[in-house]
């Protein structure tokens, strides 16, 4: 297991300081605000730690209403709202400096049979076969110290990332395939797992907007934030196992931007589905640029 994994599930191991009270912290990085997976990903542990194993999580739907300070603790506040015979639902609020920054609902539901089928998993050359994201952006870059791309998430991109759209307007598109996993094994956790594909699911599903839009991150002139996020958890999957997350942005509009994901296992099947709309704001390049 990486290092960047060992601190990611240090991150997710909340410390609970009253029944329906969880703390959690942020990593020592120089970020202006907390990346909202993490927030997310913490704000489902929270609410997973309140109910039965038996009942793994099949949705959640997320808003982030203020940007998170990473120099302080979150403190998790659980509403055990229902305890059903069939479904269990949590509320949880992420608190800093006594205002609510973000909210989550959480249902949780026990296996039960009845009709299946799913969409297929677009075609797409295997992980082994596609280079790391880190990589690439290293050679783009230059001369850049590798632990600047340190993640505890393994990403490859299938096409262009938004730097090199940015670059080629030809490589402009509103999809967006990227195989994934956790960089090491995983303990046999189903909450860790989709803890994890939690924290994933935010990393790159706006860049799916940026793509059609010849926008980066790294452009100096475009900024977003994530506005809500829903995602539902179809069937049971391993994050330190091959998934292919295959995004898109039907529309942009107002400043925000709407994508949406699904996460595939290897062998084809449909475990997740994910939404969000984002805030992307971009101003015009100046004459140097």
């Amino acid at each position: 297991m990486s290092e960047a994994l060992d601190r990611l599930i240090d991150l997710l191991d909340l410390e609970q300081i009253e029944v329906n009270i969880f703390r959690g912290r942020s990593p020592k990085e120089r970020v202006q605000r907390v990346f909202g997976g993490q927030v997310a990903g913490q704000a489902l542990v929270a609410a997973g730690r309140t109910v039965p194993a038996d009942r793994p999580v099949h949705s959640l739907h997320a808003y982030f209403i203020r940007p998170g300070d990473p120099s302080v603790p979150l403190v998790y506040l659980v509403d055990r709202v229902r305890d059903g015979r069939s479904f269990t639902t949590r509320r949880v609020s992420a608190v800093q400096h006594g205002k609510t920054i973000f909210t989550l609902s959480a249902s949780f539901h026990h296996d039960e049979p009845g009709p299946e089928h799913a969409d297929p998993m677009p075609d797409v050359p295997p992980p082994e076969a596609v280079e790391r994201n880190s990589d690439r952006m290293a050679r783009m870059l230059g001369g850049v110290n590798p632990r600047a791309w340190d993640n505890p998430i393994d990403l490859r991109s299938v096409g262009p990332m938004s730097a090199e759209a940015a670059l080629d307007p030809s490589l402009r598109t509103t999809r967006n395939l990227i195989w994934l996993r956790v960089d090491g094994d995983l303990p046999d956790d189903p909450l860790l797992h989709v803890c994890l594909m939690t924290y994933a699911s935010d990393m790159t599903l706006l860049d799916s907007v940026l793509l059609g839009h010849g926008l980066t991150w790294l452009d100096g002139r475009t900024s977003g934030a994530s506005l809500d996020h829903a995602m539902w958890f179809h069937r049971p999957f391993r994050a330190d196992r091959w998934l292919l997350y295959a995004q898109e942005s039907p529309v942009a509009a107002g400043a925000r931007g709407l994508a949406r994901g699904e996460v595939f296992t290897a062998d084809g099947a449909l475990v997740v589905s994910v939404v969000q709309e984002g805030l992307i704001r971009t101003r015009s390049p100046g004459p140097a640029e």
